[in-house]
């Protein structure tokens, strides 16, 4: 495979250290560190950019201006002073909270929110966790993002936190089933679990969104409910449970499930780009990171274009859908993969 701008550099890096420190094992753990920092600050910086650019989405769809007062006529710096504003907060925990898993709950749900990102390929040779299971890693990974959600409201002593974190609970168990079955499909005809190779299988044939629309539609529609956004935003529906299990936060604890929901629809947007529209391929004008980058931002903005479109449904409507027409049709897809794979001779 022809080495990526993003792996030349990392092979520099990698040299330069170990003429430093000539122990493998120390150059690994350095290398790790280095890309956990990158991929924060990358993160960081996408949460700081995807406010901005969902409050202009917002202000264009409803016919309004948006920011326009701090940082020009643009308003470019309010993502800025929102920051400096949560870091002046006062920091207040409640009287009847049980302390040590309160305060835990927001550092917990960030770690799988930016564990994740170690096991993409932003580009050729360009991936931290590069594993053959990298599939199963994955999920394994994000699915403990339910877990803070429930710490967070039963650890507050508030009626309105807890009844939100069972409501996540709920839904993300009831959409999990689909979005593994949506991606099944990809896996089958890939016939491995690592994501560069379902990355270079569709560099030599076609991207997936157009061997199986159906199985995009339903990760779409799921991957939207497992980040809890409209219209499947009962986590934190303000008319009936005020803000969910963050209801009981401020200042900073608060801004780590607000940096830790733009981090989980980035990486929504960046598993449609690995599984559905070819990752890092492209063509050759542009770096593979860039062409990344690119369709991970179309679908962040894809995302974002439904919160402001459709409205919030019930608990009842969104569990029922779930249950009853995105499992069944995604079995159903992983029954036709199947199938076609037969008659024209892959398996």
């Amino acid at each position: 495979m022809e080495l990526s701008f993003l792996g030349a550099i990392a092979l520099t890096l990698r040299a330069a250290v170990y003429s430093v420190v000539p122990i493998p094992f120390v150059v690994d753990l350095v290398m790790t560190f280095v890309g956990i920092a990158i991929l924060l600050g990358i993160i960081s910086m996408a949460a700081i950019v995807f406010t901005y650019a969902e409050r202009k989405i917002c202000a264009f769809i409803q016919v309004r201006i948006g920011p326009n007062r701090v940082g020009g006529r643009f308003g470019l710096l309010q993502p800025i002073a929102d920051m400096l504003k949560l870091m002046s907060k006062e920091d207040i925990m409640p009287a009847g909270a049980d302390k040590v898993v309160w305060a835990l709950s927001p550092a917990l749900l960030f770690v799988p929110a930016a564990l994740v990102y170690a096991f993409f390929p932003f580009d050729a040779g360009a991936v931290l966790a590069d594993v053959n299971v990298g599939v199963f890693l994955l999920f394994a990974v994000s699915g403990q993002a339910v877990l803070p959600f429930l710490m967070g409201g039963y650890a507050s002593n508030n009626k309105y936190s807890f009844i939100g974190g069972m409501r996540i609970v709920g839904q993300m168990l009831s959409y999990e089933a689909p979005l593994l079955f949506s991606l099944l499909g990809v896996v089958m005809l890939t016939g491995s679990l690592r994501l560069d190779d379902i990355v270079q299988m569709q560099a030599n044939s076609s991207w997936f969104i157009f061997m199986q629309p159906l199985a995009f539609i339903i990760f779409l529609i799921a991957a939207v409910a497992e980040t809890n956004r409209t219209p499947f935003d009962l986590v934190e529906g303000e008319s009936e449970i005020i803000a969910g299990p963050f209801t009981e936060y401020s200042g900073m604890r608060w801004a780590l499930f607000f940096l830790a929901e733009y981090a989980n629809l980035l990486t929504a947007a960046i598993l449609a780009t690995t599984f559905f529209l070819g990752g890092y391929s492209g063509p050759s004008f542009l770096p593979g990171f860039v062409w990344f980058g690119l369709k991970a931002v179309l679908m962040v903005l894809l995302i974002m274009w439904f919160r402001w479109t459709f409205p919030r449904t019930r608990v009842d409507q969104i569990l029922t859908f779930g249950w009853k027409v995105l499992v069944p049709l995604s079995i159903l897809n992983v029954f036709l993969t199947g199938i076609g794979m037969y008659l024209v001779g892959i398996v």
